[in-house]
């Protein structure tokens, strides 16, 4: 089922997934990526990359492009009908060494059934331990003016689903303080499949510059055991929403995707406290104020 154009977007990712990892090697400074070729059994494979360094302690880049038979729960869970699949994207996911460093996590992926149905999907969305809110306003604002740059539609939307999609119902939190998400972008009054791939680039090229700069900005800050601990206890949350709540977790187990490969955003330590308070007024409490939706954050 594979045609020029699929060629072209799994070619892309290739190369979007080499040119990540050298920017992060750079700006880490000391880790190298080490890479596990996979194989699906029933169709495709990928490269999953990780990087355990000095200001990443422990970073995952992805590529994977699996193809084959539809799985039936799959089908019946994304609305389409039985039949062939193609699915390839770049999945990103960095839990830094300092917790003054924030998580980052991005996906830009592209899905195709044998019938030509078509869409992109993806985003990318910060989660620091603690909320510093001129990063959080730099942050919005690249997305914002990526988003612009394709349709000023864009922003507001994939804002608020990101806001309502990183959300932890049972916390009653959001993960961080969001970004962008967006899925099913396909044929449209307004946008054709060269639009939409032209975005969906953009937003992939920006992801390294713009951690790149918040690795350079934070990983020389000082820290003690107290944010260590409450880095872990955030780290804890990650691991939630993530086996929990995360579409793309259970997408990829659903069709038998690799699951150290599916499971490398967990990070490599993170801790759960049993009914856990933060002191008032400290700096864990004021970030957990502001975990929760609609907020503008490069106005704020």
């Amino acid at each position: 089922m594979m045609d020029t154009d699929q060629k072209e977007i799994i070619h892309y990712f290739k190369g979007l997934q080499d040119d990540i990892c050298r920017q992060l090697e750079q700006a880490d400074g000391k880790g190298r990526f080490e890479e596990d070729l996979w194989e699906r059994p029933a169709g495709g494979g990928g490269r999953t990359r990780i990087l355990q360094g000095r200001h990443i302690a422990k970073g995952g880049v992805n590529f994977s492009a699996v193809h084959g038979p539809m799985p039936e729960r799959v089908s019946k869970a994304l609305g389409v009908e039985a039949g062939d699949f193609l699915a390839t994207g770049v999945s990103i996911v960095q839990h830094p060494a300092n917790p003054m460093v924030p998580i980052i996590h991005m996906n830009v992926r592209y899905f195709e059934m044998s019938n030509g149905q078509w869409w992109f999907g993806g985003g990318i969305d910060l989660t620091p331990h603690y909320i510093d809110q001129q990063q959080a306003k730099y942050f919005h604002q690249a997305l914002k003016e990526v988003c612009d740059r394709h349709d000023p539609a864009y922003y507001p939307a994939f804002k608020k689903w990101a806001d309502d999609y990183f959300f932890l119902k049972h916390r009653d939190e959001t993960r961080g303080v969001g970004g962008i998400f967006f899925d099913r972008l396909s044929d449209s009054e307004h946008h054709d499949k060269a639009s939409r791939f032209a975005f969906v680039r953009e937003v992939g090229e920006l992801f390294a510059p713009l951690y790149t700069r918040l690795i350079e900005d934070n990983k020389d800050r000082a820290y003690t055991e107290r944010e260590l601990a409450w880095q872990r206890l955030r780290r804890g949350r990650y691991v939630e929403f993530n086996l929990v709540w995360d579409k793309g977790t259970k997408f990829g187990l659903d069709t038998g995707g690799r699951t150290e490969s599916i499971l490398m955003s967990l990070p490599p330590e993170a801790n759960w406290v049993y009914d856990h308070q933060v002191e008032p007024g400290s700096p864990e409490a004021q970030t957990l104020s502001m975990l929760r939706k609609d907020v503008d954050w490069i106005s704020a």
